[in-house]
């Protein structure tokens, strides 16, 4: 690995774009290939994911890993956007509404969902991204998408103000905004969310994440430290590094994978996954440094 190889766990700060920081990262780290795994919103802090160099390659293993939030679910007031930058846009009188029917409101959101993402998402709709089209004013119809919401926990913040804390760990993919949203609306009325945090992506936390500006690299290994891995030979790792089809036996792995490969001094030399029974193929393979 080279000093610009690796994964930079940020800790994103409000008011940046995703590419806002990746851009920063370039002049930090004086490389231009820097990538981002798992988009952020603007307000949104926390967690973000940057890919550095070769590591740039590994970007695609990262993004599906299990996300968990924290944030503010605000009762009885809707939005644009559905979360705090919005213009309000209904108003409901919801001071009836109880901790223990928002608790109940909110278990329903729990599992295997069907989530329309919101107008000022990254989804593409006819080629063009939803946030383009809320500028200029368009709303498209947007087809649910399945999402799973492993945990969701609320608890009141302020019951009187309608102010409850929300914590979240879901797959990819899932709009925590449109959860408090959705929340709202099964309660009678409406919600947005405020003060959302990214704490983790798989087993990287908000602890061990850094600011842009003090950005620090994880070896190249460390970046899929979420999946199994099995280290070779050389003479295999040879037959890896050429991007050979190999037998699920050579590599000693069951199951579909993906699967870090390392050479003999630890290094990552490849991603495989499976292929046809019996056989694993490279996903991606790492080119040595230069």
């Amino acid at each position: 690995m080279t000093a610009l190889d690796g994964l930079a766990v940020i800790d994103k700060e409000a008011g940046w774009t995703s590419h806002d920081v990746v851009a920063k990262a370039r002049r930090v780290l004086g490389t231009r290939k820097v990538g981002h795994a798992g988009t952020l919103d603007p307000d949104a802090t926390g967690v973000l994911l940057l890919g550095v160099g070769r590591a740039t390659r590994l970007l695609r293993f990262l993004t599906p890993l299990t996300k968990n939030y924290a944030g503010e679910l605000v009762l009885g007031v809707e939005t644009a956007t559905l979360d705090a930058s919005g213009e309000i846009t209904a108003t409901h009188d919801m001071s009836a509404v109880t901790p223990e029917q928002v608790a109940s409101a909110a278990s329903g959101f729990v599992g295997a969902i069907m989530q329309v993402p919101p107008m000022v998402s990254a989804v593409r709709v006819g080629g063009r991204r939803l946030y383009e089209l809320a500028r200029d004013g368009v709303e498209v119809e947007r087809d649910a998408r399945p999402v799973t919401v492993h945990e969701l926990q609320v608890a009141p913040v302020d019951a009187e103000a309608g102010v409850y804390r929300m914590q979240v760990s879901c797959s990819s993919g899932t709009y925590i905004r449109s959860l408090a949203a959705d929340i709202g609306a099964a309660l009678g009325g409406g919600g947005y969310l405020r003060s959302l945090r990214r704490l983790s992506v798989g087993s990287f936390g908000v602890q061990e994440a850094r600011p842009v500006h003090a950005a620090e690299l994880l070896a190249m290994p460390h970046a899929l430290r979420d999946y199994p891995s099995v280290q070779i030979d050389d003479a295999l790792g040879r037959r890896v590094s050429s991007g050979q089809v190999l037998r699920a036996g050579d590599l000693a792995v069951q199951g579909e994978g993906p699967w870090a490969v390392l050479g003999a001094e630890q290094q990552l030399l490849a991603v495989y996954e499976s292929y046809a029974p019996g056989l694993v193929k490279p996903a991606v393979v790492i080119p040595a440094s230069a």
